[in-house]
């Protein structure tokens, strides 16, 4: 059976018909495949796959990552780059920490891509460069066009040489088709709690009774303590300046949900700074690729919130309309 064909019965398993801009993403993925099968020790150009969110880009590389059949890695994109730092610091070297972690890896599947913070994007330019040299193909998803990542003014010529070998190592097709299958058809999963606010308490999110004093505690992490509402077994509370507006880092927020099940945000409300945000949308990243359950009780409506956010929102506000989906 070949991609297409995989797509579609995958497609019908979760009651969709794939639309014309997916049939022509999987067309492209179908030619990758047959590339890697038939040539297994030549470079083949991989795909990158971009266009607004819940277009069904992750659908469409994951269902070519397990249909492929060819040594593969697939990551989610946050986790991947945080334990990367961790292993040019044990190596001492990008070069071999990325050749160990890609192994005898034919394809490389990165679910997320994004480049927001300047002192990633030579790491990140390292990373493809190698991968390139080891004849590792990629396939990545991303709600951006590889010339609008990094997009800030200031820091966008740093990664200019990452676009342009990027660009060298895949082909760029744009998935955007006109239905938003997230807004309306996808599974909620384990992610969506609720969303609650301004003290509505007619939703999961606001009948889960607030701590008392008492139930307050610290958390040790790493590099760093916080201060959490309340821990109950499983199921965490954190008032949401601690969690986004203090400097903590993706790989605490990786190694809480390997603790927590179920998550409680309070006082969530637009941050005072884009790296509080920013923050924020990298832990609701997480908690939705590792599938933990969010609750999330905010100052305003999730319109008046996202409008009121200091930065782009499109991911974040897919994901966060699911918790309302729940609620």
């Amino acid at each position: 059976m070949d991609f297409e064909a995989h797509l579609t019965a995958a497609a019908a398993a979760h009651g969709f018909v794939p639309d014309t801009a997916q049939r022509a993403a999987a067309a492209v993925l179908a030619d990758l495949g047959r590339e890697l099968r038939r040539r297994p020790r030549r470079f083949a150009r991989g795909v990158y796959l971009h266009g607004p969110v819940g277009r069904g880009k992750t659908f469409l590389a994951d269902t070519f990552h397990a249909t492929v059949g060819v040594p593969t890695r697939r990551v989610s994109f946050h986790e991947f780059f945080d334990s990367l730092h961790s292993a040019v610091f044990s190596h001492g070297s990008a070069d071999a920490a990325i050749a160990q972690w890609a192994g005898d890896s034919r394809l490389v599947v990165f679910d997320e891509f994004q480049v927001d913070d300047p002192g990633d994007a030579a790491l990140l330019t390292r990373l493809l460069t190698v991968l390139r040299k080891r004849r590792v193909s990629l396939v990545l998803t991303s709600n951006h066009h590889p010339h609008d990542l990094l997009p800030n003014p200031l820091y966008h010529h740093l990664f200019l040489p990452g676009i342009a070998l990027l660009e060298e190592c895949v082909r760029v097709v744009t998935v955007s088709g006109p239905r938003d299958y997230r807004a309306h058809d996808a599974p909620l999963g384990n992610f969506a709690g609720g969303y609650t606010w301004n003290g509505a308490s007619d939703d999961a999110a606001g009948r889960r009774h607030m701590p008392e004093p008492l139930e307050r505690t610290t958390l040790t992490m790493r590099s760093r303590t916080l201060g959490a509402l309340a821990v109950r077994g499983t199921e965490v509370w954190f008032d949401f300046a601690e969690l986004c507006e203090r400097p903590v880092s993706t790989q605490d927020y990786l190694d809480l949900a390997e603790r927590f099940d179920t998550w409680v945000l309070t006082g969530v409300r637009p941050a005072m700074t884009g790296d509080g945000w920013q923050r924020f949308a990298n832990l609701v990243d997480i908690l939705y690729d590792r599938d933990r359950t969010l609750y999330v009780r905010a100052d305003r409506s999730l319109p008046d919130l996202l409008r009121d956010s200091p930065m782009r929102t499109e991911r974040t506000a897919s994901r966060l309309a699911l918790l309302t989906r729940a609620s």
